[in-house]
């Protein structure tokens, strides 16, 4: 079930102009929440990515080190280690 929450966001000068040219007639978007959901979307998708790439660079790495760098972990270890 999703929940809806009203969020209140004051601009002004340059960014309330920056708003306005990107929403109504000449704009991109319908209103200012449509902008402002998109915006968030954008920055959770880019946030992802981010994440996946730090993934993909570890495994990246992990998989090119020699045999003899790996030691065995048991789950407990591995717990421990993220605590830090």
């Amino acid at each position: 079930m999703s929940n809806t929450t009203t969020m209140t966001v004051r601009v002004s000068g340059a960014l309330a102009e920056h708003v306005s040219a990107n929403v109504g007639e000449g704009g991109s978007y319908e209103n200012v929440s449509e902008y402002i959901r998109d915006l968030i979307r954008r920055d959770k998708e880019r946030s992802e990515s981010e994440s996946f790439d730090r993934l993909k660079a570890e495994l990246t790495k992990a998989f090119a080190a020699p045999d003899h760098a790996f030691k065995p972990l048991t789950a407990a270890d591995i717990i421990a280690r993220n605590r830090r």
